[in-house]
């Protein structure tokens, strides 16, 4: 309800709305049905994309948003391939070691695991974790997440 009063009020284009729509898709991809969640996710995608630029941070963080509906329903060379041009564009705009980045390759480390790529996966995460470590510290986290799950 309140994501469809938010769209009355302030436009279906609004970033306000747009997040409240992404936050509903998020809780519809751990529910169902996931052709639901995609169906949102590439909504506050599109959007975003004509508004704020294919490369700006909010839009990178909807493409990588979606790559989970892909991953709950076996699509895992189209999770593959979102998640490589995420990673990439954040690399560019952010820089190797940010956070978004370092999520990117985390993620994109678990789309090959997924995909019975189990030695790149790995390779992926030990840099993922090495670098998390380097920025945000051993201690942080998403380090402790990467960390384990090498282990």
């Amino acid at each position: 309800k309140v994501r469809k009063v938010r769209e009355e009020k302030l436009g279906k284009e609004d970033m306000v709305t747009l997040a409240s729509i992404s936050i509903f898709a998020q809780i519809t991809l751990c529910q169902g049905p996931w052709e639901e969640a995609e169906k949102l996710f590439v909504q506050v995608m599109e959007i975003r994309k004509t508004k704020l630029g294919a490369d700006h941070p909010d839009m990178l963080m909807s493409m990588a948003n979606l790559a989970p509906t892909f991953w709950s329903q076996g699509r895992w060379e189209e999770a593959e391939k979102l998640e490589v041009q995420v990673m990439e564009t954040f690399q560019t705009k952010l820089g190797a070691d940010h956070p978004n980045t370092l999520t990117s390759m985390n993620n994109l480390a678990f789309t090959w695991n997924g995909q019975g790529r189990r030695t790149d996966a790995l390779a992926l995460m030990e840099d993922c974790a090495q670098a998390r470590r380097q920025v945000l510290g051993k201690e942080h986290p998403s380090t402790l997440s990467s960390l384990a799950t090498i282990a």
